[in-house]
């Protein structure tokens, strides 16, 4: 374990019902500039510093399909999704296609693996580990299922469900993209997709779990804890 002063840095971004290309803009500004400058590092004799951020936020309703996603999981025409108010992204990620909006916590860590570790798997098993963490808090037992990805509750059961989504991009070891996690989301706007390709599987919610409204706040204060914990960092 390191000591405080020898911990790496993740700068905080904190946004409450950012649109999603605003937050997407953000990320993509981060991430490329921080590309460019391990690019820049490979030949320069004056190396300089490459650093992590991480962005939690909140987004109006939206549907997002990643890169190996079908358009035939949105189940909604362009003439459904104006009357929900609802916006629609083909995205640069992994994964197929998602929901977020209100009461959902989303999480984009722009990290530069090179100074953890270079195993794409190991990273996303840490997100899903900051998330078996925080909703353990609330006595909701996190898991995971091989072959998929993102955190599951009930897994050995008949019912197993998912809490979590995750999908991300990662380049020359500079993650973007990440996480959502449910916690007082409106789980209908799942009803019009076919969450994550999945058929046979349900999503759902802290909320729906512990049958109360959870302080949002008090998760994203969780979640940046475990992310100190698992990344032994600073963040702030």
């Amino acid at each position: 374990m390191n000591s405080l002063l020898d911990k790496q840095h993740i700068e905080l971004l904190t946004y409450q019902h950012i649109p999603y290309s605003d937050a997407w803009k953000i990320q993509e500004d981060l991430f490329n500039s921080k590309v460019q400058l391990k690019i820049y590092n490979r030949t320069a004799t004056d190396l300089k510093p490459v650093s992590h951020h991480l962005i939690l936020c909140t987004h109006p309703h939206v549907y997002t399909l990643g890169k190996s996603g079908l358009m035939e999981h949105l189940l909604l025409s362009n003439e459904t999704l104006k009357q929900y108010e609802t916006e629609f992204f083909n995205t640069n990620r992994g994964g197929d296609i998602t929901y977020h909006g209100p009461g959902q916590i989303v999480g984009y860590p722009i990290f530069d693996l090179d100074q953890y570790y270079t195993d794409i798997g190991r990273y996303l098993r840490d997100l899903e580990e900051i998330i078996i963490r925080t909703i353990a808090h609330y006595n909701i037992v996190g898991g995971r299922i091989p072959g998929l990805t993102g955190v599951w509750i009930d897994i050995d059961s008949d019912h197993p469900r998912k809490i979590c989504a995750m999908g991300i991009r990662a380049s020359r070891w500079i993650t973007m993209h990440g996480f959502a996690l449910n916690v007082n989301t409106d789980l209908s706007f799942f009803n019009h997709i076919i969450p994550c390709g999945i058929t046979d599987k349900e999503v759902t919610s802290i909320e729906k779990e512990i049958g109360v409204k959870v302080d949002e706040k008090e998760v994203q204060i969780l979640i940046i804890k475990y992310f100190e914990e698992v990344f032994d960092s600073r963040v702030g």
